[in-house]
């Protein structure tokens, strides 16, 4: 009794170390971007594109980095939604044999845990071979491919919490498959817009993939076959620069760029909240 007394204070512990590690790392990142980005925020960040020779210290902001991020993570969620709802649906209702689609399910975890630049260099594979240019579009397609087996695993996985007596109802009330798949994708509804905007969060952060794909510029694109500039890219340009003022600049883009992220994890909580109501327990 005493040893399993002293494994459990152990691994109380431990658990307690774990959490501060983790909490420590993300406020210690979260505090050295605040503390060093508000001081070089400035309103012409915000609303300006970069000037001649920004990257060497000239005027100018990040307004197409800002914009080009929201529209480059807008179109990849929804391709991957697009995509990954009806196949979801199909894992839910599958009629091939249950190891199959554990086979699917597994392959899909896998490659959740594939590195982005593994994505983004297959893509690039492509367009090489097709003759493509970098774009706003295949900066698109490079990361919806990233977050679509993330999209994919959520929902399902989402879909697999709803209560078996909703189903065992529908089905009794003379509803086909089809419909009673829809009645479990309303009570699901919550999960699936966390998964969305958690993999928005995923996908405007990410600089690895996007690096040759979808090109930078100084100057928003005016159609999906234009080189489109990211945040993530606008850090890593501005924090390579041997200039103290356009490194200080990264730290302001950094907090631009966690701000949005947190917008919108603070967002799915709020609006998943506010499905519940309609979800039956």
């Amino acid at each position: 009794m005493k040893r399993k007394s002293m494994e459990e204070y152990f691994f109380k512990i431990l658990m307690v170390v774990s959490i501060l590690i983790v909490l420590g790392g993300i406020l210690s990142v979260i505090f050295t971007v605040v503390l060093k980005g508000v001081s070089a925020l400035s309103l012409s960040m915000l609303i300006e594109s970069p000037h001649g020779g920004y990257y060497l210290g000239g005027g100018g902001g990040i307004l197409n980095a800002i914009l080009g991020s929201l529209y480059l993570a807008c179109g990849a969620i929804i391709l991957s939604i697009t995509l990954s709802l009806p196949v979801a649906m199909s894992l839910h209702q599958s009629t091939m044999k249950s190891r199959y689609v554990e086979y699917i399910r597994t392959s899909l975890d896998i490659a959740c845990g594939i590195p982005t630049i593994i994505y983004g260099a297959v893509v690039f594979t492509i367009m090489v071979f097709i003759g493509a240019r970098s774009s706003l579009f295949w900066g698109m397609i490079t990361v919806a491919i990233f977050i679509l087996p993330i999209m994919i695993r959520s929902i399902d996985e989402i879909m697999l919490q709803t209560p078996k007596k909703i189903k065992i109802a529908a089905f009794a009330l003379g509803s086909t498959r089809t419909e009673m798949l829809s009645v479990v994708v309303k009570q699901s509804f919550p999960g699936i817009v966390t998964a969305i905007l958690l993999a928005f969060g995923r996908g405007i952060g990410d600089a690895a993939s996007i690096l040759f794909t979808a090109g930078y510029s100084d100057s928003l694109p005016t159609s999906l076959f234009e080189p489109v500039a990211t945040l993530p890219l606008a850090i890593l340009f501005q924090i390579s620069s041997p200039y103290p003022v356009v490194q200080q600049r990264a730290y302001a883009s950094g907090l631009i760029l966690l701000v949005i992220v947190l917008t919108a994890s603070i967002a799915s909580r709020v609006l998943s909240k506010k499905f519940m109501k309609y979800v039956v327990k």
